[in-house]
């Protein structure tokens, strides 16, 4: 039987420190196929020299220097990559970025993408609703360009009060607020609707919330501070969303949680889907 297709995701708060920190370690065991990364805030030619020549490398850097920035790092070439997200006047740059690949017979669409974290009450929320409703309606196009198509990245939501350890005291938080969550029902459907997460409402699939079931977490992101880590006390805001026919082939998902405190390289971990197409 043919090896399963690994796709990774993982936002590295800098691929520069996770590197030194031992992202390079961890990269080098995983046999991973196609790597999407986010929180980039380096040059494309640092992820050349950090990721090494075996790797085809796409990046699309913020409009701010040293902030932002999405890749995708590939060791088979995509056939072709899109980096534009909503109208000609909204900046997506470092956000969103798209790639065609040939799998056997199949075309398999990856997208990396790093949605704003937000701020109540501030623009910083109004720019991530305006990227949500980008998103929201770029979804359906996606799927309707390839059966086989998977959005991965930090999404910075929270969709289901399983997805936060302490989600009674987020209620009014950026990440956990009512209206981000209901995008996430549009998504992949309603935690009440029999049909949740069965390709219900836009047709995706959270691959994480299906291959876990309904159990707290696994969280894939946990504040530096404090006992948060030691505790578990984390966010799930790090997916793989797949369009259902996608979904179907998965055969394993993992949240790669370091060991240690000491052993971390980004405040976020990889979540590893083996895909057998």
């Amino acid at each position: 039987m043919a090896k399963p297709l690994r796709i990774a995701t993982i936002n590295t708060n800098g691929v520069r420190a996770a590197y030194r920190r031992g992202m390079g370690g961890w990269l080098d065991a995983r046999d991973v196929d196609i790597l999407a990364i986010q929180e980039v805030r380096a040059a494309t030619s640092d992820l050349e020299q950090l990721l090494g020549p075996d790797w085809d490398i796409l990046h699309d850097p913020a409009t701010a220097k040293g902030r932002a920035g999405v890749a995708i790092a590939s060791r088979n070439k995509a056939s072709i990559h899109r980096v534009t997200l909503g109208d000609d006047e909204f900046d997506s740059a470092g956000r969103w970025l798209e790639a065609d690949y040939e799998v056997g017979d199949k075309i398999v669409t990856v997208v990396s993408t790093y949605v704003h974290s937000g701020e109540v009450d501030t623009p910083k929320q109004v720019e991530k609703y305006k990227f949500l409703d980008a998103m929201e309606a770029r979804m359906p196009e996606l799927a309707k360009h390839s059966d086989y198509a998977v959005i991965l990245g930090d999404l910075n939501v929270g969709h289901r009060r399983l997805d936060i350890r302490n989600w009674k005291g987020n209620q009014k938080s950026a990440g956990f607020l009512p209206l981000e969550r209901e995008y996430f029902d549009r998504f992949v459907g309603h935690e009440e609707d029999p049909a949740y997460n069965a390709g219900a409402g836009l047709g995706w699939v959270d691959v994480g919330r299906k291959w876990a079931g309904e159990v707290d977490g696994p969280y894939t992101w946990w504040s530096w501070r404090g006992q948060a880590f030691p505790n578990d006390t984390g966010w799930r805001i790090d997916y793989q969303l797949a369009t259902p026919a996608l979904a179907a082939t998965v055969t394993n998902y993992s949240v790669d949680r370091a060991a240690t405190y000491d052993e971390r390289w980004s405040d976020h971990t990889p979540v590893v889907v083996d895909y057998a197409l």
